[in-house]
């Protein structure tokens, strides 16, 4: 792994982490904003998952976008639709208008997972993949918990609309430096098959430090704008079960993490307070991300999200129960952060080690796309599950059953990893 190589990886782990508090931005703000609006939980649990449909949207077709037209062009596109969607929620006067920028906020998020998540693969050796994969991913609950701090700061001095401020400008940032640090992969160059290619590929190996090429590889797959080869052969049974997990526990993670600030609030705490708590559910999150790669070096991957689903249901239900005070609180509430982002990680390096080079990013997107409606129906369920006048104990023993169905669909993935 040359400089640049870890310089790449370093960057799309601050990107995931930008992408991190962007999504939460809406849970930090969200005791706020049905504060002043005087928005019921049901109502809640939809504008909390706007970004999330955009999410889905964005993944699908941007994903596809980056395996066509580059991993680098996608990201700073990406970054332009998350600055400007971030800034629109901060002068937003009504639901609507502010389910809309969270919606147009999504799409950008949606495609910079999937691209980020294939240039990372791309970027890494054989040795190291796996775990630059799973730290990349671990970047979410980072950005979760630097921007969470900040924004409960915020939250003392100013209103709600500061968390999306704050957002805007750090996305804004993060363009010139994607434009300078990150150039496109050699594995995607490698598709072009044109005149320039060869030169462009030659040009990155001599500032990785590695040894140049004649010729391109003799055999190149081209790009697919189809989501038809996902479902051909023994991808097809892989893109189904991969699918099917990741929609079913995302639903059971999006649960605890959009939740979390409303119902701390609704015990009687402070939105400071209640976005301290999310924080550490984020903690919780990056210990398991990380703890997930390190044990990856040694491992199989698969076994090791196995092993965390089954604590995900155990937490997810024990939070659930109730807890006393804010310390036991935030303690619950990081061990079902722990268990449910480290499964997380570890399917998005499923995602790069099942789909070929030619159909990674797009590979990712649709998975991530068709997944994330399980992100979206996480928050509207529980929300309604509430207004029908069901309890938290009961909410999350029946939420916590989406990583149940993850377990399930893993078990039958068949895999090397």
């Amino acid at each position: 792994m040359s400089v640049l190589q870890v310089t790449v990886v370093v960057m799309c782990v601050l990107l995931n982490a930008l992408d991190g508090f962007d999504v939460l931005s809406i849970s930090f703000a969200s005791p706020g904003i049905s504060a002043e609006w005087g928005i019921e939980r049901a109502g809640l649990g939809f504008v909390l998952s706007m970004e999330l449909f955009g999410m889905a949207f964005g993944s699908f077709l941007l994903g596809r976008v980056a395996d066509q037209y580059g991993r680098r062009p996608t990201i700073l596109g990406c970054l332009v639709v998350m600055s400007v969607g971030m800034l629109a929620a901060a002068y937003a006067n009504s639901v609507t208008e502010l389910s809309v920028y969270r919606l147009f906020t999504g799409l950008g998020i949606g495609g910079m997972l999937a691209a980020t998540n294939a240039m990372t693969a791309e970027f890494s050796n054989n040795r190291h993949r796996a775990l630059a994969v799973i730290v990349m991913a671990s970047g979410y609950p980072l950005g979760a918990i630097v921007g969470g701090a900040i924004a409960s700061d915020l939250l003392i001095s100013y209103d709600w609309r500061a968390v999306f401020h704050f957002g805007a400008v750090m996305t804004a940032v993060f363009f010139p430096l994607v434009w300078f640090f990150v150039p496109e992969s050699v594995v995607y160059l490698a598709q072009r098959d044109d005149a320039e290619a060869l030169s462009a590929i030659n040009k990155m190996l001599r500032k990785m430090k590695h040894e140049l090429v004649s010729e391109l590889p003799n055999r190149i797959e081209k790009v697919s704008s189809s989501t038809r080869e996902l479902f051909v052969g023994t991808l097809k049974s892989k893109t189904t079960l991969l699918t099917l997990a990741y929609f079913a526990h995302i639903m059971t993670f999006y649960f605890i993490i959009k939740w979390i600030p409303k119902l701390v609030v609704d015990m009687g705490f402070h939105p400071s307070e209640a976005g301290g708590v999310l924080v550490w559910a984020n903690v919780g999150g990056l210990a398991g991300s990380l703890l997930l790669g390190l044990l990856s070096l040694k491992f199989p991957v698969k076994k090791l999200i196995l092993i965390v689903l089954v604590g995900s249901v155990v937490m997810v239900s024990y939070f659930g129960q109730g807890q006393n005070d804010l310390v036991e609180l935030a303690f619950i509430a990081g061990a079902a952060g722990f268990f449910t982002n480290g499964a997380i990680v570890g399917m998005y390096y499923m995602f790069t080690h099942v789909f070929p080079t030619h159909l990674r990013a797009g590979g990712t997107g649709f998975v991530i796309g068709v997944g994330r409606g399980g992100a979206t129906l996480g928050p509207i369920v529980a929300g309604l599950m509430f207004a029908l006048g069901y309890g938290l104990d009961t909410v999350a023993v029946l939420m916590a059953t989406g990583s149940v169905v993850c377990f399930v669909a893993l078990s039958f993935l068949r895999t090397e990893s």
